[in-house]
């Protein structure tokens, strides 16, 4: 029976090519982790999460002491006979830690997530077989990325907007703040072209006042959902917004567990989600986020986070395979954001939005380049040695 012998944790800074900026945050780099699982035969897994404090209340130094202090350590010595095992604990677990292992109200979502792709990608491997058992299956039919756009007002966003046009996308995003206005929003749709279904993200920019004001006007020049308007934790500001506009509100940050999910739904504050796996405790958690919404007729997108690798890129598509009702998908920016990716093959999106090709390896279906770990790594933790 396969058992899980060493981990090794990093804390990466994965420098990205250009700043990236919204009204929740503006960096340079992404504020990562990798986690390695070792088994008694050697097969090794890996797992990574984007901690964000404005997410879901993890740093990425906080995350990385949790795992090393209450979590790993409880991993080493752990048996699963087969692979649906392995999900089944993670059913259980539900995108936390197993009870006791940590306190039950400590913010945990992006670090169990690691734990999750680890254990996915180890035993897959093990086992030979998918995140979701069996072989990769195929991409469902059509599938296409969004296009994103920073709320920069320079020349840079024309020629974004060009590119996109010119390149074929049939969906952009664009990240808005306090100035944006219907003005504004006709010129990008304008130049984006009228075949492109533009949708914005918000990131917690306005009050109560600010959407009910901006909303209505910016759906006039053709704008589909809001992400995340308001604050997090304003579900009853949420829900105003979506009986009083009629529009499409869009929980992002508000979600990350089943509790966030059942409030949102309970109070009516939103008609759709974005499930992103680092906040949602990883790929089999956000599986079941996913089907939950849309027995709870609210519409799915899969999203990603800012400077993810082709580790969590090979969830992302594994979960779009899987998950085949989305109405949309971000994700697979790859070396478009980053200026090095530690994984490979490496996962990006093609011109027009579209996938790269699904890793159909055991496991996740990627390799990580420890060395290029190394040179980005700003802290390691690992297991005892059995000798020591």
């Amino acid at each position: 029976m396969p058992r899980i012998t060493a981990y090794n944790l990093h804390a990466v800074e994965l420098p990205f090519r250009v700043k990236f900026k919204h009204a929740a945050s503006s960096r340079e780099t992404s504020s990562s982790l990798f986690l390695e699982l070792t088994l008694d035969d050697g097969t090794t897994g890996w797992g990574e999460a984007l901690p964000r404090p404005y997410v879901t209340g993890e740093t990425r130094d906080g995350a990385c002491e949790m795992l090393a202090t209450s979590i790993l350590p409880r991993l080493i010595g752990m048996e699963f006979g087969s692979f649906e095992d392995v999900t089944a604990f993670l059913t259980e677990c539900d995108g936390i830690a197993p009870n006791g292992w940590v306190p039950a109200d400590a913010p945990q979502s992006a670090a169990w997530c690691a734990v999750d792709l680890a254990l996915l990608d180890a035993f897959g491997k093990h086992f030979g077989l998918a995140p979701f058992g069996g072989p990769a299956p195929d991409l469902p039919q059509g599938f296409r990325y969004s296009g994103v756009l920073t709320s920069s007002r320079n020349w840079k966003q024309t020629a974004q907007l060009l590119a996109y046009r010119l390149l074929g996308y049939r969906a952009l995003k664009l990240k808005v703040d306090e100035r944006s206005d219907p003005a504004e929003i006709a010129r990008i749709h304008r130049r984006a072209g009228d075949g492109i279904e533009l949708r914005c993200d918000v990131n917690m920019g306005w009050d109560v006042p600010q959407a009910l004001a901006k909303m209505p006007a910016l759906a006039r020049e053709g704008v589909t959902s809001f992400e995340q308007p308001l604050a997090a934790d304003d579900f009853d500001g949420a829900a105003r917004l979506v009986s009083e506009t009629g529009l499409h509100v869009m929980a992002d940050e508000s979600l990350n567990t089943r509790a966030s999910l059942e409030r949102l739904i309970e109070r009516r504050a939103c008609t759709a989600i974005n499930a992103r796996i680092s906040k949602c405790g990883g790929l089999i958690a956000t599986l079941a986020r996913c089907r939950e919404a849309v027995a709870a007729g609210i519409w799915v997108q899969i999203g990603c986070q800012v400077g993810e690798s082709s580790v969590l890129s090979a969830a992302h598509l594994h979960l779009c395979a899987e998950f085949r009702e989305m109405r949309h998908a971000e994700g697979c920016f790859g070396k478009l954001l980053l200026a090095e990716d530690p994984a490979s093959p490496l996962l990006q999106m093609r011109l027009g939005g579209n996938p790269p090709r699904l890793p159909d390896s055991p496991g996740l279906g990627v390799t990580v380049d420890p060395a290029l770990i190394s040179v980005h790594r700003q802290g390691h933790w690992s297991s005892p040695s059995p000798s020591s």
